[in-house]
């Protein structure tokens, strides 16, 4: 995939961006999601003019309405993206093709102005290129980057927008949230659901991480780090995590995931794994997994690891499965072979150390 020349998002420089002491203090020790970089690239769209106004500007808050349409009806969609730096200096995103389409997907889900695909590259290289000194150089940590897209106009109908606003910010990431040897413990919900059929979660929007943060707590309180969700119409089916998906290792080898059938966010770090367990030859099934064969084999041995994937953790090996009903621990509670495997292969493409067979990374820098 060719790159896209930063033209159509000029840069306006920070008048005050932190000093190079304080930019270093924060890459070396970031904040996952709470700290940032100097800069953040916008645009407008009104309707009947599309488009308009695409910058890279200094990071500041937002001026917006009280009752605009985002903070009243919660029409708004986002994506999670990351900048790799390679050994040879180098700045490149991961299959930003496959974001551009989800974010596109979820924007007509949620009745809001689709983003093309060239403007999304073009915005996240204007700035990433403005704020490239923010972007960690080891292998596993990264520049993580927000696209956002949300309606501003003041209205309290209940009517799509016709003033909507893209905002992209970034923040330098390490690699901890992959969690080390130690699997996480995961609270299965028995009384909470994500999502239904014929709702919003296939797409990647507020509302559907506003109503996983109850479970969440739930799971907290349980001494659990994350929390799974259960299908609505059964109750009996695992569907993803509050923001991650799920994998399923069999002791054959072979991996098991939930299948997207409109209720589950269709993943890119979760799509980019299942091709990596085909190129290793193993077997993938995509179906749907009833919660009590996963308990039964880890009870039998016939399931031996669980790991959930996502763009901010990667993967994170599951230790401990836990409900109302039950307490088990997946193998020894410690990451497994196959999780380590997958995220070693996966980091490897995304950092120039294996060979990107599939040609998902795109240089911007």
């Amino acid at each position: 995939m060719p790159a896209t020349p930063a033209t159509s998002f000029p840069v306006v420089p920070h008048p005050l961006p932190a000093s190079a002491e304080s930019r270093a203090a924060i890459v070396a020790n970031p904040v996952f999601g709470k700290s940032f970089s100097d800069h953040m690239a916008r645009a407008t769209w009104r309707e009947g003019e599309g488009w308009t106004d695409r910058r890279v500007e200094a990071l500041a808050p937002l001026p917006i309405h009280p009752a605009a349409i985002v903070i009243q009806y919660a029409q708004q969609v986002f994506e999670g993206m990351k900048a790799y730096k390679w050994a040879d200096g180098s700045i490149r995103l991961f299959r930003p093709d496959r974001n551009a389409a989800r974010l596109a997907a979820s924007a007509r889900r949620m009745a809001l102005p689709e983003l093309s695909e060239e403007d999304l590259i073009a915005s996240l290289t204007s700035l990433v290129t403005a704020d490239a000194a923010w972007v960690p150089d080891q292998v596993g940590w990264s520049l993580y980057l927000r696209p956002t897209i949300f309606g501003t106009e003041p209205s309290l109908l209940i009517t799509p927008s016709n003033e909507v606003e893209y905002v992209v910010t970034a923040g330098p990431a390490n690699g901890s949230l992959f969690g080390g040897t130690a699997g996480v413990s995961i609270w299965v919900s028995m009384d909470y659901r994500r999502a239904t059929k014929g709702g919003t979660g296939q797409a990647k929007t507020s509302g559907n991480y506003a109503a996983s943060m109850l479970a969440s707590k739930e799971a907290y309180a349980n001494g659990c780090g994350q929390v799974l969700f259960l299908d609505a119409e059964t109750g009996r089916y695992v569907e993803e995590l509050g923001g991650m998906n799920l994998m399923v290792v069999n002791a054959d080898g072979s991996v098991m995931t939930p299948r997207l059938s409109g209720t589950i966010l269709p993943g890119v770090t979760r799509d980019s794994l299942l091709q990596i367990f085909r190129d290793q030859g193993r077997e993938v099934v995509e179906r749907d997994i009833h919660i009590s064969e996963i308990v039964d084999g880890l009870t039998s041995g016939a399931v031996t690891e669980l790991f959930a994937c996502g763009t901010a953790a990667v993967v994170s090996p599951v230790g401990k499965l836990v409900s109302s009903d039950f307490d088990i621990t997946v193998g020894d509670g410690m990451v497994g072979p196959v999780t380590t495997a997958a995220r070693d292969a996966l980091i490897g493409i995304q950092y120039g150390l294996a060979d990107d067979v599939h040609g998902w990374m795109l240089r911007i820098i």
